[in-house]
């Protein structure tokens, strides 16, 4: 056995033998970290495998649908497609602080209810965990604490107490004794998420694994960690404001549209049932530049209030901020407005933001965006019981969008009278009771119809 230094990048993974400024691989400046990598004689790092059964035949495998198992909040449950799977390895990531532990801690509480849990806390004493547990209320049942960092020591453990429900908080502190580099390292990140992945494909046991993000927001450590477990979540939030949404940016058994919405309040993450209500809940009567867009988010449609505010500019190049919202589809819809509905906004200073902290990521906010920046250009209120939804084209033409249905359902519940939406998706749409639809095919007659 020999030793030899090695610089990895911490970003994708790249091996260099020598320092290099920049990653030729992803391109990252500066993420080249020295580490040292321990080669038997063979030439090949030492690594401890596990059987994950034998080949089967097609027609051999049990088809049926597993069990899913629920936690008890129903937002979480939601996100990760109806509960969790036996097997399989969770990762969530988000900000210091945004409430990951907090929300593992709860789930887990409950989960220890069915069969035993073991919370791993490499970063936390065990008493600190027991302060926030008696503060959020989590019942005892057979939840087990364990504050350790070696990763062959939690093996050990998890073999001896066999834990039906495994989380590891964080993955980025725990360091395997088969490689001398650091831990956070790519090297002993990708080692130690593979040895769980085992663990939890051999004995069935559901894992979480909580992951530090970088200052992008994207989680900290190699790609190839997320592509080794089955569902990574992003908890988002904005420090403004006390809401968090769960958001799945993969999921091998679920949809990747679903989120949940949670409060953060003094005793823990509480669950918005009613998201939309929440949103518009302070929403001005009869201000200029605001508009609510029906999204839709996975299966479930939320009403969100777009704000825009279009003033003068003393600058040679005027801003455009953009909050809640991609920076170059407002840049579009802007000039969409300049050119085929006649607005004069090219020297305007424009801000638009998504209030309650959401962000609008399907283009059927398009409509509405458009709205709000005309309103507040104009100095004229939209109507308060009248909502939008469409996807705008360079044109000047609305597109239809997916599921109208229940976006007009969603906005009649909640006492909205009259709905624009494109022309196309009028066909084999019922009208709520007291609801009008009004079809428009282009974005200048969408103005028109709510300023006339």
């Amino acid at each position: 056995m020999k030793q030899k230094s090695l610089y990895n990048c911490q970003q994708c993974g790249f091996q260099s033998p020598k320092w290099l400024g920049r990653c030729p691989d992803c391109g990252a400046w500066n993420s080249l970290a020295e580490e040292t990598v321990t080669i038997t004689a063979k030439g090949s790092p030492p690594r401890l495998t596990a059987s994950l059964g034998r080949p089967q035949r097609l027609h051999e495998v049990d088809a049926s649908e597993e069990d899913r198992l629920q936690c008890g909040i129903s937002e979480f449950d939601r996100v990760l497609g109806g509960g969790v799977v036996p097997g399989s390895l969770i990762l969530i990531g988000g900000d210091p602080g945004i409430g990951k532990s907090t929300l593992l801690l709860q789930a887990v509480g409950r989960l220890a209810a069915s069969g035993i849990a073991l919370y791993v806390s490499a970063e936390e004493s065990t008493k600190q965990i027991k302060m926030r547990a008696d503060r959020l209320g989590v019942a005892d049942g057979q939840l087990y604490l364990l504050a350790e960092t070696a990763l062959e020591a939690i093996l050990d453990r998890v073999r001896e107490l066999k834990p039906a429900f495994l989380v590891i908080d964080s993955i980025q502190t725990i360091f395997t004794a088969a490689l001398e580099s650091a831990p956070g390292s790519v090297s002993q990140v990708r080692e130690c998420a593979g040895r769980l992945m085992q663990t939890a494909k051999v004995d069935g046991i559901p894992t979480f694994l909580v992951g530090h993000v970088t200052k992008d927001g994207a989680i900290a450590g190699p790609r190839v960690l997320e592509h080794l477990v089955d569902t990574v979540l992003y908890f988002e939030g904005n420090p403004g404001h006390p809401y968090r949404i769960l958001r799945a940016v993969k999921n091998r058994f679920g949809s990747t549209n679903e989120i949940g919405v949670f409060e953060m309040k003094e005793s823990g993450l509480s669950e918005v049932a009613n998201p939309s209500e929440l949103f518009l809940a302070e929403r001005a009567e009869g201000a200029t530049g605001s508009s609510v867009v029906a999204s839709l988010e996975g299966s479930r449609p939320i009403l969100v209030e777009v704000q825009a505010l279009v003033s003068g500019s003393s600058l040679g190049t005027p801003r455009r901020t953009t909050m809640g919202i991609d920076h170059n589809r407002v840049s579009l819809l802007v000039a969409v407005l300049e050119k085929k509905v006649g607005l004069s906004l090219l020297a305007q200073d424009i801000f638009v933001n998504v209030a309650g902290g959401v962000k609008l990521d399907e283009p059927a906010a398009d409509l509405a965006v458009m709205a709000a920046l005309a309103s507040s250009h104009m100095n004229r209120p939209i109507p308060p019981r009248a909502i939008l939804f469409g996807e705008v084209g360079l044109a000047g033409e609305v597109r239809a969008v997916s599921r109208p249905e229940l976006r007009v359902k969603e906005a009649a519940r909640l006492g909205f009278t009259r709905c624009l939406l494109p022309q196309g998706n009028l066909k084999n749409l019922d009208a709520p009771s007291g609801m009008e639809l009004i079809g428009v095919r282009s974005a200048a007659e969408a103005l028109e119809g709510l300023f006339e």
